[in-house]
């Protein structure tokens, strides 16, 4: 019986392809795996409702990792478990400066998502993540009671690169920035990652450290692939990444993820 009891898997360019399908190999894996009492459970930076449907169709019945770790929250019963929305002062100084740079922003409350006006940015968020975006105008006039679960910067990822510099500089530890795609930055509490949120859900079922199997592709997938016994990258990942991981699947996304499961959990 395979010692790894407990699996994470990314969504965007590593369980889904890049018609964001999930491939009939990988749907087979999971399933067989879940049948050998294996927990299987999804954690993305999504919004909960655009990775909603990839957990019904997976028939997951744990908690999901949604928004990098900010809410985890259980499909089935619709029970939160964990929300750790960013405060308003550090989201309002990300806003601004976003702003007076001409950058795209998202801001998330309350699993909506809503921008200042659309543009060729947010029409190709709303084409990954099938959620469309409420234009609420100026975001900062709109932003001044609640504290978003995430806000998003979309620009060119040299622009981003020194965007994330400048704000680790300001923010320090108070808030996780990170990236999801090469386009996208991501300002979320600092508690909000894939593997804070894997521990707590591993304690939670009682499974041991390095019982976990996490499985991912970006810069956002790190923390959990650092926390799981056993941390895969799937072969469609930069360079870079791969040297954090444990194991490299030879295939990429979706048929990357059977890989996985199918070496180390059905042990084939």
């Amino acid at each position: 019986m395979s010692k790894y009891k407990f699996v994470a898997i990314d969504l965007d360019d590593t369980l889904l392809d890049k018609d964001l399908k999930i491939s009939e190999r990988a749907r087979q894996a999971i399933s067989r795996a879940k049948d050998r009492g294996v927990l299987v459970t999804l954690s993305t930076g999504r919004m909960y409702r655009s990775a909603l449907p990839y957990a019904r169709e997976l028939e997951i019945d744990l908690p999901i990792i949604t928004y990098q770790g900010a809410l985890v929250k259980n499909p089935g019963t619709g029970e939160t478990l964990a929300h750790y929305p960013l405060p308003l002062d550090y989201a309002r100084q990300v806003i601004s400066r976003g702003k007076s740079l001409g950058y795209h922003i998202n801001v998330y409350v309350n699993d909506n998502l809503y921008i200042e006006k659309e543009n060729p940015h947010s029409a190709r968020y709303e084409k990954i993540s099938g959620i469309a975006a409420q234009p609420v105008g100026d975001l900062s006039d709109f932003l001044n009671r609640e504290d978003p679960t995430k806000v998003l910067i979309s620009a060119e990822e040299q622009q981003l690169d020194a965007l994330m510099e400048e704000f680790g500089r300001k923010f320090g530890a108070n808030v996780h920035i990170t990236k999801s795609k090469p386009y996208f930055l991501e300002f979320s509490h600092p508690l909000a990652t894939k593997g804070h949120a894997l521990s707590v859900l591993a304690g939670k079922y009682g499974v041991l450290r390095e019982e976990v199997m996490a499985v991912g592709d970006s810069y956002n997938d790190l923390e959990m692939i650092d926390y799981a016994g056993l941390g895969v990258i799937v072969a469609n990942a930069r360079k870079d990444l791969k040297e954090h991981a444990d194991y490299v699947t030879a295939a990429s996304s979706g048929d990357g993820v059977a890989e996985a499961i199918e070496k180390f959990i059905l042990e084939r």
